[in-house]
């Protein structure tokens, strides 16, 4: 594997952690954090995948961008579809004031990624 794409792999996984732990935090959870991160791991799981494939990709966040753009070498990616819609928005919409992620949102972002995380993982041989 390419060093670019295991650094990739790497910061996708710190999103993973850092979703699950502003979830799960006894006194302080962090919903808002939760969904952003686990939107990100899965934009950097995808940014992975295109290293690894030399497939040139723009600063963007919209996995249904990153998504079109790795279908080519990974047809079976489409099954992914689902997921990466409905992470999609945890980008940017509750980065700022005027509204908040809920303890159900952080709990479907998680279920989402966790899909997301577990075909792109097995896509490159990597234990889930």
């Amino acid at each position: 594997m390419r060093p670019t794409t295991l650094e990739w792999i790497s910061k996708a996984e710190d999103d993973w952690h850092v979703a699950q732990m502003s979830y799960r935090a006894r006194k302080h959870p962090s919903y808002d954090a939760a969904v952003f991160h686990a939107q990100q791991c899965a934009e950097k799981y995808l940014k992975a995948r295109l290293e690894e494939a030399s497939i040139a990709f723009s600063r963007t966040h919209d996995l249904l961008v990153l998504h079109q753009l790795v279908l080519p070498v990974e047809l079976g990616w489409a099954v992914l579809q689902p997921f990466l819609i409905f992470l999609n928005p945890f980008a940017f919409v509750y980065r700022y004031p005027g509204v908040s992620a809920t303890r159900a949102d952080a709990k479907d972002a998680l279920k989402n990624c966790r899909e997301v995380r577990r075909v792109i993982r097995m896509g490159f041989g990597v234990p889930v």
